[in-house]
């Protein structure tokens, strides 16, 4: 059996926010320690990977050279603030930090592709689904996950590449760079993005050649496991199958867990392993198991300590349970949340058969 890869370096913990930003270094320190207390590489099925910068070519391919000569710039002169929503902070090293872990998520796309790994899990900082061609928000500089779809139909000639997006944001920059994309499928789960990214919503479907990949399903907030998993199995599997991708990646956020301090959905710990096992399960079906995931949001360390391992070790081979509390749930929010799917079925069965 082939090893998973983790796609880590140290060198992801030199980007620095501003002081009270909950995207610190902290958050893959505790992803680390989870790991080691998890014995996950002792059993010899998964294996860390450094990575290394991606090229400017690649990164122009999707990002802008205007924007990456701003974030360059920024970066150069002692960094800043990059964006108008004032969330986003560059500091000295953030541009080649940023660099890495595009190229790690680009990296880990091609080593699966090619069989090397079986899979990966690509534990980068800073994140990437809310930034586009032209700007970065919501503690996003380039978009990772985008810029390894983009190099699997670029450089691997791929023709159907499905980015599934569990983060409680709507990756609006991802949305954006592949809206009339025919080969990229993205889907997403996330909270009601009126306020925040304001992208997102059931009717976006994409246009010209596009139109019909993609697909959104925004969730009132305090949302719980049942309506969500209810989601993924009677909309995101349905769709996923009919697309047949070649290669899933998976935009990893966590911060849609009840105790995270951004997101404002009221999903557990266990509903996380349930989203990664149907993953990995139609994966193997479909495309040989070629699965990256790209770690986004997730604010709470102890959460990120013990459900960012337990997936990793699924992907590794080993069957994960995560036991802990549920959160009292609004049963008015619950029936809200299941309007909300049937809209985004009623709207997505132009396209689809579900």
């Amino acid at each position: 059996m082939k090893k998973m890869a983790i796609v880590y370096s140290p060198k992801f913990l030199n980007h620095h926010v501003s002081r009270g930003n909950p995207e610190t270094p902290r958050r893959l320190k505790a992803i680390i320690e989870g790991i080691r207390q998890s014995h996950l590489l002792e059993n010899g099925n998964c294996a860390f990977m450094k990575p290394g910068p991606i090229s400017l070519e690649d990164l122009k391919s999707v990002h802008s050279p205007e924007y990456i000569g701003h974030v360059k710039h920024l970066s150069e002169s002692g960094g800043g603030l990059l964006d108008k929503d004032t969330d986003t902070t560059v500091s000295r090293q953030s541009f080649e930090v940023a660099r890495l872990a595009a190229g790690g998520a680009v990296e880990a796309a091609d080593k699966v592709a090619s069989g090397e790994f079986r899979n990966a899990f690509v534990l980068a900082r800073p994140p990437g689904h809310h930034a586009s061609p032209g700007y970065g928000m919501g503690f996003c500089i380039f978009n990772n996950v985008a810029l390894a779809a983009d190099y699997l139909v670029r450089r691997r000639n791929l023709r159907r590449v499905l980015i599934l997006d569990i983060d409680s944001h709507h990756g609006n920059g991802t949305q954006e760079i592949f809206y009339s994309n025919p080969n990229v499928l993205y889907v997403s789960l996330h909270e009601d993005p009126t306020e925040f990214p304001e992208a997102g919503f059931a009717d976006e479907t994409g246009e010209g050649r596009g139109l019909g990949f993609t697909v959104n399903v925004a969730f009132p907030f305090g949302t719980g496991d049942a309506v969500y998993w209810k989601a993924v199995r009677t909309l995101v599997l349905p769709i996923a199958k009919q697309f047949r991708p070649q290669f899933v990646l998976v935009s990893a956020g966590f911060d849609g867990h009840y105790r995270d301090i951004v997101g404002e959905l009221s999903l557990s710990s266990r509903v996380y392993p349930m989203i990664f096992q149907a993953v990995l399960d139609f994966a193997e079906k479909t495309c040989k198991g070629k699965v990256v995931a790209v770690l986004e949001g997730g604010y709470c360390l102890s959460v990120l300590r013990r459900v960012v391992p337990a997936v990793i070790g699924q992907m590794a081979g080993q069957k994960a349970m995560l036991h802990g509390e549920s959160p009292p749930l609004d049963s008015k929010i619950q029936k809200q949340a299941e309007k909300s799917l049937k809209i985004a079925k009623k709207v997505q069965s132009e396209f689809w058969t579900l």
